[in-house]
């Protein structure tokens, strides 16, 4: 199946193209909020890509969340226009398993079967969005046992990382750096949910965990 990718939960920007769950073709900027800017520039030339190779898009798929409240509204809003535009299929994956598979694909992890895997999206402060036992949640790191109080060995990843870093003090837990949710991850995970995940398109929300709250402007004249 090919699949046109979107990831706009963090900072990073991307969009890929993948076929049977393998990266094709990525554009990404790892250099700051241009989501609303980049995503329709970013789409224009993978489907021109698309077309020069002969690939037919059968789905699209995006990285759901949670992460940036205005990075996923830009990538749902998108997704949710391409998938009506062009008649196709949306299916969400979980940002933090993204996470998870970039973590595998770039480091040594994979080999490691009993490594605990602790994705972190940053929520401000101390607070990170993360998986507990399998469940996602907003957590306040205080030290080690805020998240996993095994003994086996720990990676920790994501921008939420490395602030926590310096409340980490035990030997079995080891920082990945550099690891951020990339589009050419969303493919693998969307192939899998390819008959399960797809969604109604008229109520779909990406998952943002907690609510929105709106700050009063400071802008004089605005209230």
């Amino acid at each position: 199946m090919t699949i046109l990718c979107i990831e706009t939960s963090t900072s990073v920007c991307s969009a890929a193209i993948c076929k049977d769950g393998v990266p094709v073709k990525q554009c990404i900027n790892l250099e700051g909020s241009n989501h609303a800017r980049l995503l329709p520039l970013y789409i224009e030339e993978l489907l021109s890509f698309a077309r020069e190779q002969g690939l037919s898009i059968e789905a699209v798929a995006l990285s759901e969340g949670p992460g940036s409240y205005t990075g996923l509204r830009i990538g749902a809003s998108t997704a949710k226009g391409l998938c009506y535009g062009l008649n196709l299929p949306l299916i969400p994956v979980p940002t933090l398993e993204v996470l998870c598979e970039a973590t595998k694909e770039q480091s040594a992890i994979s080999n490691q079967q009993s490594a605990i895997l602790v994705p972190m999206i940053d929520a401000r402060r101390m607070e990170v969005y993360t998986l507990v036992n399998g469940e996602t949640k907003a957590v306040v790191v205080e030290n080690e046992a805020s998240l996993y109080a095994g003994t086996e060995e720990v990676y920790y990843f994501g921008d939420g990382a490395e602030k926590c870093a310096k409340v980490f003090t035990k030997p079995n837990w080891h920082y990945v750096p550099g690891i951020v949710p990339e589009a050419q991850y969303v493919g693998a995970l969307a192939e899998q949910n390819t008959h399960s995940k797809s969604v109604d398109l008229a109520y779909y929300e990406p998952y943002y965990l907690k609510e929105f709250i709106a700050a009063q402007s400071h802008v004089k004249g605005l209230k």
